[in-house]
């Protein structure tokens, strides 16, 4: 079983039904919607994942530790941590997947993503070395490298960028087209801000299982 802290907007958010729709899948409780095969074929990934943007990465829990402490531990964080809104929302292509993602991203955005690793770093169970040969460390530029040993993942830190997936990888001469058909699904959300203002904590209950959202909390504390 793994865990990951995540962002997301609750169930009941525009934004998580449209995106439900388009991956075919809800994390919120795991429901599946029929979507077209083309599409099911470039987001297999992200519709197991779920909706959502990284904040702490899968992780199995530390020897010792709880589900209970880790949830405790959570509600702690929601109560004394300030929520972020992201100014301006964007449709971008990251390498050769598409995300939602900030047109510019809000240092305290940044800020309030490194608390989330740093805060329940003591729940992380060390990484096995076939975890960390899987991320091809020798490729990493060394922060990112750095960062996966002593985090357990790269791109966290200096190296964070949010994004909330929509895609898998899309072959570069199909890249245009799955853009315009991105802007024209999500275009109520484009352009428009966007409020971080909840901590989810996602479960895969075994290895390739759908993550679901176990538990999500509003951030209640006051910048």
């Amino acid at each position: 079983m793994r865990f990951a802290l995540y962002f997301t907007p609750p169930a009941d958010h525009p934004l998580v039904g449209r995106a439900a729709s388009w991956l075919g899948r809800d994390a919120f409780g795991g429901e599946t919607r029929a979507i077209p095969e083309a599409r099911a074929n470039v987001t297999e990934s992200a519709r197991r994942y779920g909706f959502h943007a990284t904040l702490k990465a899968p992780f199995r829990l530390h020897e010792g530790e709880s589900v209970e402490a880790l949830e405790a531990a959570l509600d702690r964080f929601a109560r004394e941590t300030a929520p972020v809104t992201i100014p301006v929302l964007a449709l971008k292509q990251l390498g050769r997947f598409f995300a939602l993602v900030p047109d510019e991203q809000p240092a305290e955005l940044t800020a309030f993503a490194a608390r989330v690793v740093e805060a329940f770093e003591p729940f992380r169970a060390p990484l096995s070395a076939a975890e960390i040969a899987k991320r091809s460390p020798e490729t990493l530029p060394r922060p990112e490298r750095d960062n996966l040993l002593r985090w357990g993942y790269p791109y966290v830190m200096d190296a964070f960028q949010f994004h909330m997936t929509l895609t898998d990888k899309i072959a570069p001469e199909e890249s245009d087209a799955m853009r315009a058909e991105l802007e024209r699904e999500f275009a109520s959300f484009i352009g428009k801000p966007l409020a971080v203002d909840h901590l989810a904590l996602f479960v895969e209950p075994e290895p390739g299982a759908p993550f679901t959202v176990q538990k999500l909390l509003r951030l209640e504390g006051r910048a």
